[in-house]
C-alpha cells in the first residue's frame, strides 16, 4: 500500500477488500477466491433495478461481462428468477479484476439478494463455480479458502457438495454448508 512515507506491506489484503459496513445490506456477498497461491476474501456487489429506459443495461466492473450474462441466464432457466426487465450492475469491491470462477457462487448470491431485496448475512462466505446446468462445481484449494474465511471470523461457508469428498478431515472453525445446484442456494440462504 502506498502511503505518504512510502510503501507499506499489506499483511492481510482480505481486510482491505471487505466492506467496512457492520449491517447486512442486500446485493452484497463475500467470496473466498485465490490470487495465485494466496487465498483472499472479496466483496461482490450487485444492483438489480427495474429498467426505466427501454433496453435493460448490463454492466460489470472487475468481472467478465459475458460470464455475468451466463450466470443471469442460469438463474432464469434453473431457478425461475427473471432479470429480463431489470438493469443489472455488478462490482468487485476494491477495484480488482477477478478471473477465478469460484467467485460465481457469491455473485449469484449477491444478484438474488438484490433482486429480492433480502440481505445476505455478513457472516456468510461463498465459493463455487456455477455450470450451465445450474450445478455448483468443485473448486481447487478448498482447504485454504475455508481456512481464510474461518480466520477472518465468518460463521458459515457455502461450497460445492463435490468439494466435500476431497476435503481434509481437520476441524475447521467454521460451519461448511454443501450445495449441489443454484436451487439449493435459494433454499439455504433466501427461504
Amino acid at each position: 500500500q502506498m502511503l505518504a512515507n512510502g510503501l507499506r506491506e499489506v499483511s492481510n489484503p482480505s481486510e482491505l477488500l471487505l466492506s467496512q459496513n457492520d449491517e447486512d445490506l442486500s446485493g452484497s456477498a463475500i467470496s473466498a477466491t485465490m490470487e495465485g497461491l494466496r487465498p483472499m476474501l472479496i466483496e461482490t456487489q450487485a444492483l438489480v433495478s427495474q429498467a426505466i429506459y427501454g433496453n435493460p443495461q448490463r454492466s460489470s466492473t472487475g468481472f467478465d461481462l459475458w460470464r455475468l450474462s451466463m450466470l443471469l441466464a442460469v438463474l432464469e432457466k434453473r431457478a425461475g428468477l427473471f432479470f429480463g426487465q431489470n438493469d443489472v450492475f455488478l462490482n468487485i469491491a476494491g477495484g480488482i479484476k477477478v478471473q477465478d470462477t469460484a467467485i460465481d457462487l457469491a455473485i449469484v448470491a449477491a444478484l438474488i439478494s438484490s433482486l429480492q431485496n433480502i440481505p445476505v448475512s455478513n457472516k456468510f462466505c461463498f465459493t463455487g463455480e456455477i455450470g450451465l446446468t445450474g450445478e455448483i462445481r468443485a473448486v481447487n484449494r478448498i482447504d485454504q479458502r475455508i481456512e481464510e474465511a474461518a480466520r477472518l471470523g465468518f460463521e458459515e461457508i457455502y461450497v460445492s457438495k463435490y468439494n466435500m469428498k476431497g476435503l481434509s478431515k481437520k476441524g475447521f472453525k467454521i460451519e461448511i454448508k454443501p450445495l449441489g445446484k443454484v436451487e439449493d442456494l435459494l433454499e439455504a440462504v433466501f427461504s
